[in-house]
């Protein structure tokens, strides 16, 4: 028997019935306890009265606009959301990215990539979330074998990682800058820890776009255009956070035509 506390809600918004009806039943094969809405309105009301974990949101809705819905379900949860829409344009992509998507798949969709990016989604939790994570991959051996003088400049450990003012808990999944929890969704804080790991290294945009869907995720290896500039979004929006709390945001350094990379051993006299 499983309590309401951990039961595992979804919530599938969309007009069209065959569509959701397919997803609806992609989800419950997964284990999920699913609930429907047809408009924007009735998806948002659903949301906060089941406590989902994922959401499958369609942008074209019948009442309001789907980004607005995004919006809405953002200031009052922390469920990941999916956004599966026919819209190809580039801009579309982005602005639901920005929105608070976690990812963006197209109209038609195969069932089996459906569930395999949910799946890998929900390998990887969110910041905050009370759940046991699979340990964060060694560091490298280069690294781990610097003395402890010299940890606060740019080194880490197996779990934590530092570089100047910022501290990145691989196992709390937390970051923080100059004392400052920085407030990062589930990508952001993924790139970052790779990055981190990577001890200035660069990283393809095609490497890090394999990140931001899990390590494990062989559904859907392709690297598209738009995929890359969903990496570049959300390292702008890293930079953002960072300049905020430490008002440094040069500590990611783009590569240019390849990716990008940590300045390392930043640390800085206050």
């Amino acid at each position: 028997m499983s309590s309401s506390s951990d039961r595992r809600a979804a919530v599938v918004i969309e007009d069209d019935l065959d569509i959701r009806n397919l997803v609806s039943a992609v989800l419950e094969q997964g284990g999920f306890q699913v609930s429907g809405a047809t408009t924007g309105r009735e998806g948002v009301d659903v949301v906060r009265q089941e406590h989902p974990v994922v959401v499958t949101l369609d942008i074209g809705l019948p009442d309001i606009d789907g980004y607005e819905v995004l919006r809405r379900i953002r200031s009052t949860s922390d469920c990941y959301v999916v956004v599966l829409s026919g819209r190809t344009d580039e801009t579309d992509i982005l602005t639901a990215l920005q929105a608070g998507a976690d990812d963006y798949i197209l109209k038609p969709f195969r069932p089996r990539e459906l569930r395999a990016r949910i799946d890998a989604m929900l390998r990887r939790p969110r910041i905050g979330q009370h759940v046991h994570s699979t340990p964060a991959p060694p560091a490298p051996a280069a690294v781990s074998s610097t003395s402890s003088a010299e940890a606060g400049a740019g080194t880490s450990s197996d779990h934590l990682l530092r570089n100047g003012s910022l501290v990145v808990d691989g196992d709390a999944r937390t970051a923080t800058c100059s004392g400052i929890e920085l407030p990062l969704t589930k990508t952001e804080f993924n790139l970052l820890h790779e990055l981190m790991r990577s001890n200035g290294a660069v990283r393809t945009k095609e490497d890090l776009v394999r990140v931001s869907r899990g390590r494990d995720y062989r559904g859907y290896n392709f690297v598209s255009r738009t995929d890359e500039r969903a990496i570049e979004v959300h390292i702008a929006n890293l930079r953002q956070k960072l300049a905020r709390a430490d008002g440094n945001p040069e500590l990611i350094i783009t590569v240019r035509g390849v990716g990008f990379r940590i300045l390392p051993g930043q640390a800085r006299s206050r």
